[in-house]
């Protein structure tokens, strides 16, 4: 079959779409977005915005017996001013589960930041075009992954035989919450953030909710939680609180409880596995709240910094090691009432010989290679044998 005529037009609806709870129609296209549109009006806020339209674990799941697909989007890449360019955005392709290409699109608009003022500004772009050829013959499962860090609206969907949504292969999906580090912050790619690697290991269909900044026990979250089909739930909470600087430890300990609450009444028996921050030595016992770290700006270098007072732990100020306290404890009080509620340490999975070895590049974020050590030591903790998310299958819907 010819890759070269791509004549065949579908149009990108939901039911192609795995990953995303809404899809928005726009003047030219679709936009996938990993919360509600009600949810949206409700968060009024732009870094929740941003980071929620960044298709984190987002793919097409594609049945067709295409050599060729070709797939128009209109990308928005961030920039921020005086620092070396992020890289472009990558798309994943897996046939039958295995990766076997990747591509970048050019064009686009372009969000340009200025970290030492805060001062936004948009330059619009054209649509760029990507194109997957030499596709195995026969009908497959075919899946494109959104760039995890790029806004994406896709604009039209070709191929050189018919497509249609891919059908549900009774796997369990697992439903995830977490910060930027989840959404996969300095990730190689799509398909390699630490959730997706686990989720493949544990052969579990993804839906991740990872906000980069905006992990912060927001109750509307905890509603969409509650709301979404999952069989398997995990959260990741702590780094977001601190660096943020937003609650004290009295209001942190009922936020938890009611975020749990909020979940239980929609998935009042599914494994729910709480999950305390991985090891940072800047916000280990320093408070926020978090700064940019301005003469390594300056030098054209991203990196963080903690600016608050170990001694305002006094005055119940949240560090990293006070919310691991606090969650163990939460999740012990919880258990004898609530048997498929679960704790791990995240320094299990990121601890302070890891940073020796893989220090985090900016302070905060880990690094591609991090990223895929992290995800191998989830799913071994999480999806292994005897494990709170062990044989998923029997789970699953």
């Amino acid at each position: 079959m010819s890759g070269e005529h791509l004549r065949i037009t579908t149009p990108i609806t939901a039911d192609l779409l795995r990953g995303a709870l809404d899809l928005e129609h726009t003047a030219h296209g679709v936009r996938p977005h990993r919360l509600p549109a009600w949810a949206r009006a409700r968060g009024a806020d732009g870094q929740l915005a941003m980071a929620e339209a960044e298709p984190s674990g987002v793919r097409l799941a594609l049945r067709t017996a295409a050599t060729a697909v070709e797939l128009e989007t209109r990308r928005t890449k961030r920039v921020y001013r005086g620092v070396p360019p992020r890289p472009d955005g990558v798309y994943d392709l897996l046939v039958d589960g295995r990766r076997t290409d990747q591509a970048c699109v050019t064009g686009g608009n372009t969000l340009t930041i200025d970290m030492t003022t805060g001062h936004t500004e948009t330059q619009p772009g054209p649509a760029g075009t990507l194109r997957f050829t030499d596709l195995p013959d026969g009908v497959k499962h075919v899946e494109i992954w959104l760039p995890h860090n790029e806004l994406t609206e896709l604009l039209a969907l070709r191929a050189n035989a018919p497509v249609e949504p891919a059908p549900d292969r009774g796997r369990a999906v697992w439903l995830h919450h977490g910060s930027s580090i989840s959404q996969g912050s300095n990730a190689a790619s799509p398909s390699t953030t630490w959730p997706a690697l686990a989720a493949s290991l544990g052969g579990v269909e993804l839906t991740n909710l990872g906000f980069g900044g905006s992990a912060l026990l927001d109750p509307f979250t905890a509603r969409i939680l509650r709301d979404t089909r999952a069989d398997l739930i995990s959260l990741k909470i702590g780094i977001n609180l601190v660096n943020a600087d937003l609650m004290r430890l009295r209001a942190f300990t009922p936020a938890v409880h009611g975020f749990l609450d909020t979940i239980r009444e929609g998935h009042p028996g599914t494994p729910l596995l709480v999950v305390s921050p991985l090891y940072c030595p800047i916000h280990e016992d320093t408070p926020g709240p978090g700064a940019f770290d301005v003469p390594a700006l300056r030098a054209g270098r991203l990196r963080f910094q903690a600016t608050g007072d170990p001694a305002e732990r006094a005055s119940g100020k949240l560090t990293l090691g006070v919310i691991r306290e606090e969650l163990t404890r939460i999740v012990r009080q919880r258990v004898p009432e609530d048997p498929n509620l679960h704790y791990l340490d995240g320094r299990a999975l990121y601890g302070a010989a890891d940073f020796a070895e893989l220090p985090l590049p900016d302070q905060l974020h880990p690094d591609a290679a991090t990223h895929r050590r992290i995800g191998e030591r989830f799913a071994e903790h999480a999806f292994a044998g005897g494990g709170p998310f062990a044989d998923p299958s029997a789970t699953a819907r």
